[in-house]
């Protein structure tokens, strides 16, 4: 069976030169998809592959599974090799880097939910948990950030002594932890409790105060100084 082309296919249903007649905007998320990957296979144009590529998570189609995607599954997929799949991965965190980015700019981080709003995108389709100290000045003013742990679906294990020594070296006054739940519920467990409770103390030697803990879940948030557990 012959390999079908962009070429192929009627001029009203190319994505190329749709998005040159009406723009991006007017694409779908195959369609978008179909532009950046260029060719599909014998068997299939790149906009039907894109369509098995964006529904390949089950009953999560579109965008939001594209992101959960890892570089075996789409390696899985025929017409998919290893270029392709490095540049979708590419794709998928370029868009989470650039959500954080607009998030970020022109903003102090002051409240809870600028913090649960920055990470969100980047944090919630992890499939471990993710610990991230924010590093701050006294007006909320991001320093800098340090992603400094990856563990399992169920639990990360962090050193207050490792936070501490990144944030002297930063010049902080104030830290905020920030870390995910997979199983998309933010509340926060037992550990992430006496967790908390160790970070703060330690902070409070070092005259560094422990601001927040913000715990993000599938479009949710728990804030421990929102839920009064810092006291």
């Amino acid at each position: 069976m012959e390999k079908l082309t962009m070429k192929q296919m009627p001029r009203d249903e190319r994505p190329y030169e749709k998005c040159m007649e009406k723009g991006p905007k007017a694409l779908s998320d195959s369609e978008l998809l179909a532009v950046i990957i260029r060719t599909g296979n014998r068997e299939e144009s790149a906009l039907e592959l894109s369509r098995r590529i964006l529904s390949l998570c089950g009953g999560t189609n579109g965008l939001e599974g594209f992101s959960r995607l890892t570089f075996q599954e789409l390696l899985s997929l025929k017409g998919v090799g290893n270029v392709k799949a490095v540049q979708l991965l590419c794709i998928s965190e370029l868009t989470r880097r650039l959500a954080r980015t607009k998030t970020r700019t022109g903003r102090i981080f002051t409240t809870s939910r600028a913090v649960a709003e920055y990470y969100m995108e980047s944090m919630r389709h992890e499939s471990q948990e993710h610990v991230v100290l924010m590093m701050l000045d006294t007006r909320g003013r991001l320093l800098g950030e340090k992603w400094m742990f990856a563990g399992t679906a169920t639990a990360s294990v962090v050193s207050p002594r490792e936070l501490y020594a990144e944030a002297l070296r930063s010049g902080s006054t104030n830290i905020i932890l920030v870390h995910n739940h997979p199983s998309g519920d933010p509340q926060p467990s037992q550990e992430d409790i006496l967790l908390t409770g160790r970070v703060r103390k330690c902070g409070q030697m070092l005259d560094i105060s422990l601001t927040d803990h913000v715990i993000i879940g599938d479009m949710r948030y728990t804030s421990f100084r929102e839920q009064g557990l810092l006291d």
